[in-house]
């Protein structure tokens, strides 16, 4: 591992008793100062393509809300979106949107190596560790926002519901959730796996024999501290509703 490795993920609750593990992987727009800024502008350094504006204060909340542990990345997804694994086209985006990021462009195959290395492995073992620090396997529950306009085209959906191979979770979730708040939950929009969205679900939740559910926030509805905290005990009672329903026990457990 090089000696610049970046702290790439926090670990917030760490001594969360319930069998939740929440994992918000693009909680960050920073870019570490090696990168000298990727080459881009300010507005894009804070608009969605670096990042998932209002997801961490929600995983924080529900993580507050439900006793849980949570896994949030510090880095921007456009340094390397550790929701991909290497060998994807999409880790390291020349064109984010309609985004260019002169940063990433025609990077060689050692400053691909060197980003794999000190953001996407660091991410991914404190992920790894932390699922380890459970003494009964936890389930998995990765937060993420989206824009309501995304290249030109209105969505329609408020929260997206998305699974892996296993299903049971997140339909049982877009079920229940019923109009709840006056908003549109939807199964596997404005992504479904078929997108290449699922990486973090697949390698840590289906290969490990976990349950698992991706929840999509549009960002227009977490913009302020109060928005991001109603939307999250919304969440965080669907999700312990839908778990019931599916007779998964998330009583506390302590730490291994």
């Amino acid at each position: 591992m090089p000696e610049r490795a970046e702290v790439s993920a926090a670990v917030i609750n760490p001594k969360g008793r319930t069998r939740v593990l929440l994992v918000c992987e693009h909680a960050s727009n920073h870019i570490p100062d090696r990168y000298a800024g990727l080459g881009l502008t300010d507005a894009a350094k804070i608009s969605h393509a670096a990042w998932d504006p209002g997801a961490q204060s929600v995983t924080e909340q529900m993580s507050k809300i439900l006793d849980a542990r949570a896994v949030v990345g510090t880095v921007s997804r456009l340094v390397y979106d550790c929701n991909r694994p290497p060998t994807a086209v999409g880790a390291i985006r020349a064109v984010s949107e309609k985004i260019n990021i002169p940063g990433n462009a025609d990077l060689s195959m050692a400053a691909q190596k060197e980003r794999v290395e000190t953001i996407y492995e660091p991410f991914t073992q404190v992920l790894v560790n932390t699922l380890k620090s459970f003494s009964s396997p936890p389930v998995l529950v990765t937060i993420h926002s989206f824009t309501r306009v995304f290249n030109g085209e209105k969505r329609m959906t408020d929260i997206g519901i998305i699974h892996d191979r296993d299903a049971r979770l997140a339909q049982a979730m877009t079920d229940l959730s019923n109009g709840a708040m006056g908003l549109k939950f939807a199964l596997n929009e404005p992504y479904s796996k078929a997108d290449d969205v699922a990486h973090t679900l697949e390698l840590h939740g289906t290969r490990n024999g976990l349950i698992n559910v991706m929840i999509e926030i549009c960002n227009d509805l977490i913009e302020t501290p109060q928005e991001q905290a109603k939307i999250a005990q919304r969440l965080a009672d669907l999700l312990t509703t839908a778990l019931n329903q599916i007779n998964e026990d998330i009583a506390p457990a302590g730490a291994a």
